[in-house]
């Protein structure tokens, strides 16, 4: 009789006890927890990641699913945090995210092969395509969809399988690829006035505001059959004032850390963010999170670099008098970037 490899090399019952608290952590989620995890990261948009976050908990515990856990769309201004509130929510369920800028998929069999596969028999066709690569591999994973009024009608009509079905096809091989442990986020800039209006008209009433997005949407002549099949829109408003200084606070200390650097306890110079609220401000209402970090590099790459080659490894950020900026290390690197 063969021994079961677990037997062999740990222990196969102490495993076995473990698996259900396992199994129920990836089934039901603290809904507070993850909202608040996401509102240390997306700012200014309270009120949507307590809503998206109550959601996934709710429909990750149904016991019977034909359909993905959720398909939600983040609509508003670009540079609000809707890309990112993605990026954030993969990282906080430790889902593998599968980002799809769907400007990129505008053309008909071309974009659908990149997705779905080549079909049999063409070059090309003994590999998977993207998305359904990716769901054959990590079936429980947070599928962004960015602009998806951009895509191709072809591509939409697939998505309209995979989100009503609970399947979409790979063309290589015609296996159906299940889509029913994902979760699809979809990111639009449509109709973002009207429903910067409508977020504020109707922010105590959820079913409202739902019913007038749609109504928006469609005028911006949004697909109607998308809409049918989304579970709930989000409708994320401008940043103004402090929000946007905590927005150019974490997009600095994520370029020091991109450095390989640390950052000192309020060890930036409040002069700084003042300076690049300023500039971005003067850009005018199309500006977006995008120009802002632009912004940042601009003004402050050339000091870390510095601050890189000196050696050290915690650092502040002062702004000089004649405007420059200046990386005072107050840690020396000793071999560790703690």
């Amino acid at each position: 009789m063969l021994m079961d490899i677990l037997d062999r090399l740990t222990k196969k019952n102490t495993i076995e006890d473990g698996l259900p608290a396992i199994e129920d952590a990836a089934t039901f989620v603290d809904a507070e927890s993850l909202a608040s995890a996401l509102k240390q990261r997306v700012i200014g948009q309270d009120g949507v990641c307590d809503d998206i976050a109550a959601q996934i908990r709710r429909r990750l515990a149904l016991a019977r699913r034909g359909k993905p856990v959720g398909v939600f769309l983040l609509a508003g201004p670009p540079g609000t945090g809707k890309t990112h509130l993605a990026k954030v929510l993969a990282r906080e369920l430790e889902r593998q995210l599968l980002h799809f800028d769907m400007t990129q998929f505008a053309s008909g069999s071309h974009s659908l092969s990149q997705l779905l596969g080549m079909t049999k028999g063409y070059v090309g066709s003994d590999t998977y395509g993207k998305l359904t690569g990716g769901l054959r591999d990590t079936p429980a994973s947070v599928v962004l969809l960015d602009e998806i009024e951009k895509a191709h009608p072809d591509i939409l009509k697939a998505f309209l399988t995979a989100w009503n079905d609970g399947f979409i096809t790979e063309r290589s091989d015609g296996q159906a690829i299940s889509t029913t442990a994902a979760i699809f986020v979809l990111t639009t800039n449509a109709a973002t006035e009207r429903l910067a209006e409508l977020s504020v008209q109707h922010a105590t009433d959820p079913d409202a505001m739902r019913s007038s997005a749609i109504n928006a949407l469609k005028e911006a002549k949004f697909a109607p059959e998308v809409l049918n099949r989304i579970d709930r829109i989000f409708v994320f408003r401008n940043l103004a004032g402090l929000d946007v200084a905590r927005v150019t606070a974490l997009e600095i200390e994520d370029m020091i850390h991109g450095y390989g650097l640390q950052v000192a306890d309020q060890g930036i110079d409040p002069k700084i963010i003042l300076a690049l609220m300023a500039r971005h401000r003067k850009m005018g209402t199309a500006a977006s999170s995008r120009d802002l970090v632009r912004s940042i590099e601009e003004q402050l790459a050339d000091s870390l670099i510095d601050a890189k080659k000196r050696g050290y490894a915690r650092i502040s950020l002062v702004q000089e008098d004649d405007q420059r900026v200046v990386a005072r290390g107050s840690t020396p690197a000793t071999g560790s970037s703690k």
